[in-house]
């Protein structure tokens, strides 16, 4: 079983790492040609390609420009560990014994505008580039045409090792950098929904949430068996029936 989830904007770079394990991202080379690009830009120009401030205008420009290779636990952090947004608090990570960590380096994998696909221990710089940006590399004209081919094969790659079954626990703005109909596997997609003025609604935030706490759930349960999803019951939801259709899977919290 895989994992696929979105990565954060939130980024934690200051406290110390809880593991001493780490491994490099597999698709390096292209992190780095984006990067060459990347370092083009003025902070007025990363301003308003990205619709944010000109402070974190400047901030992703000295990004950009201190970006480099190779990584190494000294100036790079594991990708589980450094985002931080409501995703990675479901996750909680930072709670995780050696043996959460050997399994989510299995089963988790993190889509990224500018890595690619990470695995949790993956070491990461600082960076900011959502997979929707429009920003167009090799002459297209954004980062799903560059990386959607490349995101598929490595998937096939792992489902091949693992169990068949992917879990898609990343939003649709990442999820579009996955072609489905090339992934050679089951999909099963998770929803989460809460009670609101009588009728269940995805609430992002929550959602968000939700979508850790199922990856936790899964790697503190090494679980392969996609039935045994359904027994997902943390902060309240539970496995809806009702509302579950074909591999769209629907939990439900009634608060």
């Amino acid at each position: 079983m895989l994992i696929l989830i979105s990565p954060a904007k939130s980024l934690d770079f200051e406290s110390k790492s809880v593991t001493d394990k780490y491994s490099q991202p597999v698709f390096l080379k292209e992190a780095r040609q984006i990067n060459k690009e990347l370092r083009k830009l003025s902070p007025n120009d990363l301003s308003q390609l990205m619709s944010i401030s000109d402070k974190l205008g400047e901030l992703n420009f000295e990004r950009n420009q201190t970006w480099k290779t190779p990584f190494t636990p000294d100036n790079a952090k594991q990708a589980i560990l450094a985002f931080t947004g409501d995703v990675y608090q479901g996750l909680d990570a930072s709670h995780f014994s050696e043996r959460d960590f050997e399994v989510a380096q299995e089963k988790i994998r993190i889509l990224s505008g500018l890595y690619g696909v990470l695995k949790p221990l993956d070491l990461i710089q600082p960076y900011r580039l959502e997979m929707g940006t429009k920003f167009g590399i090799d002459g297209g004209t954004n980062l799903y045409e560059f990386w959607q081919s490349k995101i598929s094969q490595a998937i096939n790659s792992e489902l091949k090792k693992n169990t068949g079954v992917l879990v898609n626990l990343a939003s649709n703005e990442y999820f579009k950098a996955v072609d489905p109909k090339k992934i050679e596997g089951e999909i099963i997609s998770p929803a989460f929904k809460d009670l609101k003025n009588g009728k269940y609604k995805i609430i992002s935030f929550y959602a968000k949430k939700a979508r850790g706490l199922m990856s936790r759930f899964i790697v503190q349960n090494n679980i392969s068996n996609p039935e045994d999803l359904k027994a997902f019951d943390l902060d309240g939801y539970y496995f809806n029936n009702e509302l579950s259709k074909g591999k769209n899977w629907v939990f439900t919290r009634d608060h």
